[in-house]
């Protein structure tokens, strides 16, 4: 029969896309988080550019409004004419500026005239200079329009990364051209243009502020983002479980299925042979036997060859036992069994070869360890996994063997010092006809595992922590254990 192939190797792949997809749905959140907290921090230091813009228009038209009434009118007045160059003058207008722009943060502060010299100017010495003006600063005497400009140390991607930034690290520069508010004399116009104001403003606070904000956006959309792909990889991860339980079950299925079909078959092959060489192959057994105690008690010299034809049809023998024993199992008993006792036999009978071969048995099992099943097979279960361990420590070594009663079932664990398996190995062990021994048919543990599946024990094959081969196997509680624990006495 060919094995169901369709639900083992395909079954996984809706799941490796699946995982590919949740990658790759990481990778796209994450890419538009970057994407989505570089526009909207773009947008918040646009915004907070605006307003700073804003702010410094409002300060440049205090100022136009101050410097017109406070200084220009009552300069007018009182001089008739306007000249910095006087001192009184000057210091007037100092006070009616540093008072207008305190609490400000501006940093410096000049007023050109037309031609692009410096009238005043909040740093001493500036005066006077013809060489101070900017192309902004010619272009707002020609077009009398305002403009903005930020000037700054650090670029946008080194501001970033440093969280302390030095002051005046991000400066704004307002210029402005200064106006007449209303006629300085009857019937004259307004608006006539008296000079371009100039004034850089420290934003570095706010720029660090807006930077902030920034990192703000992306932590919480890298959190996020996070939190969703883990939520994601969760589900994905259980439903993978559940798949690959699915599949498990499916290739046990197969398993087991492949094995009736061979049971079936054999069964009915064994069946036809058995009758053609069970009843001939008794008679040459019993014929070689006698044959044997006769060379004996003659001292023969063919006694050695009678010895060994023996051995051989004995051997033949338990083969066809085994076959039989595989093909057709035998429905066991429900008795109570103790399993202390059927391990004392076993051990017992098999003393004498464990020394022959150098193996330390080590019992380690309360008396009285019961089940429900059938003693005969059960003690056939037990002298196989027993003698399999022997034969697996071929120089010598320790089997310990184990049992616990817990909760109304009985636990064995059968521990050598032997090689122990590998994972291809431990698979295959109850596979019927695989073996890993130059002799045998490869039947003794699938034997093993029927009787024990037949009394609903569990059966595993591990490797001991500390090396070699561990056999665990579970039974049910026995039916006396079980009604004592149901029907507890006074």
């Amino acid at each position: 029969m060919k094995p169901l192939s369709p639900f083992a190797p395909d079954a996984a792949r809706p799941f490796k896309l699946a995982r590919f997809l949740s990658w790759g749905s990481l990778v796209l959140i994450m890419a538009t988080s970057i994407l989505m907290s570089a526009v909207l921090a773009n947008s918040a230091r646009e915004t907070l550019l605006a307003k700073q813009r804003e702010f410094a228009l409002l300060l440049a038209e205090n100022l136009n409004h101050q410097i017109f009434q406070r200084y220009t009118v009552p300069t007018l007045l009182a001089f008739g004419r306007i000249e910095l160059q006087r001192d009184e003058q000057y210091h007037q207008l100092d006070k009616v500026i540093r008072e207008t722009i305190h609490g400000q943060h501006v940093m410096e502060l000049r007023i050109y005239d037309l031609d692009g010299v410096v009238s005043y100017s909040t740093v001493e010495g500036q005066a006077g200079a013809k060489d101070l003006a900017s192309a902004t600063v010619r272009q707002a005497a020609g077009n009398m329009a305002h403009s903005f400009e930020i000037v700054t140390n650090v670029s946008p991607w080194r501001a970033m990364i440093h969280f302390d930034l030095d002051a005046e690290s991000v400066v704004m520069r307002t210029v402005y051209p200064l106006k007449t508010e209303r006629s300085l004399f009857p019937g004259g116009p307004s608006g006539q243009p008296m000079g371009i104001l100039e004034f850089s403003q420290d934003i570095t606070d706010d720029y660090r502020a807006a930077i902030n904000f920034q990192w703000v956006i992306i932590a919480i959309s890298f959190t996020s983002s996070f939190f969703l792909f883990l939520l994601l990889l969760l589900f994905i991860r259980r439903a993978d479980a559940l798949n690959l339980q699915r599949m498990q079950r499916t290739q046990k299925l197969e398993r087991e299925l492949l094995q009736a079909e061979r049971l079936a078959s054999m069964g009915r092959v064994v069946a036809g042979i058995a009758h053609e060489i069970r009843n001939p192959l008794g008679i040459i057994q019993s014929s070689a036997e006698m044959l044997l105690k006769k060379a004996r008690a003659e001292n023969s010299p063919r006694t050695t060859l009678l010895q060994v034809m023996f051995d051989e049809i004995r051997r033949l023998s338990q083969t066809v036992n085994d076959f039989l024993d595989y093909a057709r199992p035998k429905k066991p008993r429900r008795e109570d069994v103790d399993l202390a006792l059927l391990l004392d036999q076993a051990c017992t009978f098999l003393e004498h070869e464990f020394t022959g071969k150098g193996v330390t048995l080590v019992r380690d099992y309360p008396p009285g360890l019961r089940t429900t099943g059938d003693k005969d097979l059960l003690y056939r279960a037990l002298y196989n996994i027993m003698v399999n361990a022997m034969q697996a420590m071929d120089g010598g070594g320790t089997l310990t063997i184990r049992g616990r009663a817990e909760g109304g079932a009985a636990t064995l664990l059968l521990l050598d010092t032997g090689p122990g398996f590998s994972e291809e190995v431990a698979a295959r062990l109850t596979d019927p006809f695989f073996t890993t021994k130059d002799s045998g048919t490869g039947l003794g543990l699938a034997i093993v595992a029927n009787i024990l599946d037949s009394h609903g024990a569990g059966l595993e094959f591990a490797n001991a922590p500390g090396g070699g081969a561990q056999v665990s196997i579970t039974f049910p509680a026995s039916e006396e254990t079980a009604h004592a624990e149901q029907y507890p006495g006074p």
